[in-house]
């Protein structure tokens, strides 16, 4: 066999279609001698037997391993230049209590942004002032629970929430740290939708209305300002987009040192993972030790004081932990045509026509929206191993849906048959959390696996648990 046609420039055809790129999958993840995945010493076959499919399951150690990582590599980065840097795990990735406290055996912070955010934050026993709170459109009830329970620092999203959460300071007898968040009009290189800082977006204050928030902040005696915060988008591969975000806002920065203090500044997160082997992920010593270098140079040219420096990776340190298990169905080879039969890449050179082979599982958009919201790609191998040759698969879900698809483009064994197990690789981020009940279909549930043994982090939903909302279903008696 040879490269199909139908496949992207990006995807390699594979001398083995059983390997495990390390740096895609979990760092537990390994074959077994007799081929079988393992994940965290317990192999897939086992765990499916336990909790069924689809199923998440997270890398315990690797999530762990990952976040000290992040916070040594910036604490050492930002030492270097004689300030602190405080690492705020951005939980909209995957949030449960245990991952919280994960997070706060490792010393890091935890970012929320909505009212439920927060109320899974604090049943995972974090200190609310290791806690920074989001959000575009806060409620009122959200701000003031926030300041209720002492949020460490909230993130002002726009002119009037200057004035709610004073108030709700203001009511609450406190003085609440607060950061301004800026739209910089760094156009990073990403998705349309992961991009978070152009100019027509709805985060953020403008860079050219800063310091008129700040001074509105300086003004209530029940908010404390911290500082800027910045966020340019997510999965970049890209770092002019972070030094260009980083330059501009020491500049407002330093505008702002000259009329009182400003003692934070918060770059927030965004670098990508490795999804595909055509990925390229920065290193976090890469990217702390490039931003040091930014905000050392900006304060010695402007003469300030190098503020402490806050971070908010979410997906580096979940997402390549996680992976995705399915059961395959249907198998369904689709032949197209591609030519007049001179493009040697062909399936059939004399013909013209190559083939597709649909690979269809027992999940999909439901528990990964990603493919659909963003054209993600991703990277999927079956759970044994194969000599079969290799075919450019397409692996799409059970739902009512052409736009249904787990991954995109794929060269799978040949001889991938209705009840094999496959595997998604770097599922932790975005996925449960984007996960849905359409078409009726429950939740998968959340497995962590650490020293051959795994536990549930989040039950999966039954076909009852979906009735149970319905009213128009009769109680049991």
């Amino acid at each position: 066999m040879s490269e199909n046609p139908l496949a992207p420039p990006r995807l390699r055809f594979p001398t083995d279609a059983s390997e495990l790129v390390d740096r895609i999958w979990p760092a537990s993840a390994t074959r077994t001698d007799g081929g079988a995945l393992a994940i965290g010493g317990v192999t897939a076959a086992d765990l499916v037997a336990q909790f069924g499919t689809p199923l998440y399951v997270v890398d315990e150690r690797d999530v762990q391993s990952r976040a000290v990582r992040v916070r040594n590599a910036f604490s050492e980065a930002f030492e270097g230049i004689g300030t602190r840097a405080h690492v705020y795990y951005a939980g909209k990735a995957f949030l449960t209590t245990q991952v919280v406290a994960w997070m706060a055996e490792a010393d890091l912070r935890v970012d929320v942004c909505t009212g439920g955010e927060l109320a899974v934050a604090l049943a995972g026993g974090i200190d609310p002032a290791m806690l920074g709170f989001h959000g575009n459109d806060k409620s009122d009830a959200e701000i003031a629970r926030a300041v209720e329970v002492g949020v460490g620092t909230i993130v002002l999203d726009s002119h009037e929430e200057v004035q709610r959460v004073a108030r709700a300071a203001a009511d609450a007898g406190v003085e609440q740290r607060v950061r301004i968040r800026i739209n910089s009009g760094v156009h990073a290189s990403t998705h349309e939708y992961l991009a978070t800082a152009r100019e027509d977006q709805k985060f953020g204050i403008p860079l050219t209305e800063a310091v008129a928030a700040a001074e509105a902040v300086r003004a209530e005696p029940s908010l404390v300002f911290v500082g800027l915060h910045s966020h340019i988008g997510s999965q970049i591969f890209d770092e002019s987009g972070f030094r260009e975000a980083a330059r501009r806002l020491m500049d407002v920065h330093a505008t702002l040192v000259a009329t009182g203090p400003v003692p934070e500044l918060n770059l927030g997160g965004g670098w990508g993972i490795d999804y595909t082997e055509a990925d390229s992920a920065f290193a976090p010593e890469d990217v702390a030790d490039a931003l040091a270098a930014i905000v050392a140079e900006a304060c010695a040219e402007r003469d300030i004081p190098v503020p402490e420096i806050a971070v908010e990776p979410g997906r580096y340190i979940v997402g390549p932990a996680g992976i995705t298990l399915y059961r395959v169905g249907t198998i369904k080879p689709v032949t197209l045509e591609t030519g007049d039969g001179s493009d040697a890449r062909t399936d059939d050179a004399e013909t013209g026509h190559a083939t597709r082979t649909y690979v269809s599982v027992d999940g999909g958009m439901s528990d990964n929206a990603r493919p659909a919201l963003y054209g993600a790609d991703y990277t999927a191998r079956l759970a044994r191993t194969s000599e079969a040759p290799a075919v450019l698969t397409r692996v799409v879900g059970k739902h009512c849906e052409s736009g249904d698809i787990v991954v995109n483009d794929e060269y799978l064994p040949g001889d991938v048959h209705r009840g094999d197990l496959l595997a998604v690789a770097a599922t932790g981020a975005y996925c449960w959390a984007l996960s849905s009940n359409y078409n009726h279909v429950g939740r998968p549930p959340v497995v962590a696996v650490a020293d051959g043994t795994a536990r549930i982090l989040v039950r999966g939903e039954s076909i009852d648990d979906l009735l149970a909302r319905d009213t128009g279903v009769a109680p049991v008696a």
